[in-house]
């Protein structure tokens, strides 16, 4: 007899114990599908996997735009550098200017004005890697490239 209430004891204790975790699963399962309309988890694993494969698609647009851009950056002219002066010592004012336009490879090229009192010369010389490729650079036209190589923060 002692035995059978103990046995009894033990098997009430389990039942108290099992009721306790369903109440807990119970709960956990009206919060996972607390929405109006519950779905069969494995439409909505699918649903993710397309979502997924449609996001890859987009992230692979948006990587080859980004190249293209990039690819861009380096033949535009971004980099721009300008200089007034004036060649002639004690006559006239700054009317005279070098310009530097250069792409992200340091590559383009230097334009140059020089104005007298008979008119103005125009001079174009071209640049790769910040250097003059044929003919040589005026002080002026180095500054100009300088000041178009200066990072953007030192301008």
């Amino acid at each position: 007899m002692l035995v059978l209430s103990g046995l009894i004891g033990l098997l009430l204790f389990w039942i108290i114990f099992l009721h306790f975790r369903l109440k807990t699963i119970q709960k956990r399962n009206i919060r996972l599908f607390s929405g109006e309309k519950t779905e069969n988890l494995e439409d909505v694993l699918v649903k993710q996997a397309e979502n997924i494969k449609s996001l890859d698609k987009d992230i692979q647009e948006l990587y080859n735009i980004s190249n293209q851009i990039n690819t861009l950056s380096f033949r535009g002219f971004h980099k721009i550098g300008l200089i007034r002066f004036n060649p002639f010592k004690e006559v006239g004012g700054d009317q005279s200017f070098s310009l530097a336009l250069l792409n992200g490879k340091n590559n383009g090229l230097t334009i140059s004005s020089l104005f007298t009192r008979e008119g103005a010369r125009i001079y174009a010389k071209s640049i790769t890697a910040g250097k003059a490729e044929k003919y040589p650079l005026t002080k002026e036209e180095e500054e100009a490239i300088r000041t178009a190589m200066k990072p953007e923060s030192k301008k």
